[in-house]
């Protein structure tokens, strides 16, 4: 089974690492604001993947929130659908997920 205290540590780091990039992406679409209809043109279309990118770092902070709980419930590790274990390996792949590679499909 898991290290909980390895996996908490794991989880905790990404989602620094999230809460990092949201900042960077915040910063990044304030400080943008060209006169030039051509360069805001440009950066309108930098701003939607900068947004997409906050926007994915947001639900997967949701997610690692979720695996924190269950942590704490004593239910990581077990599949939310079926409560069968979730392997080591999709666990390595995936910390956060709350399926099994079954349940998952």
């Amino acid at each position: 089974m898991t290290d909980i205290a390895a996996r908490t540590a794991q989880i905790k780091e990404r989602k620094l690492e999230l809460i990092a990039r949201i900042s960077h992406v915040d910063q990044e679409l304030a400080t943008h604001g060209s006169p030039d209809w051509e360069d805001n043109a440009v950066e309108h279309e930098e701003d939607e993947t900068l947004e997409a990118l906050g926007n994915a770092a947001q639900r997967e902070i949701l997610m690692l929130d979720a695996a924190l709980k269950r942590i704490d419930a004593g239910e990581y590790g077990f599949c939310v659908k079926c409560g069968n274990d979730i392997s080591e390996e999709r666990l390595n792949l995936l910390p956060a997920t709350p399926f099994c590679r079954d349940c998952a499909t």
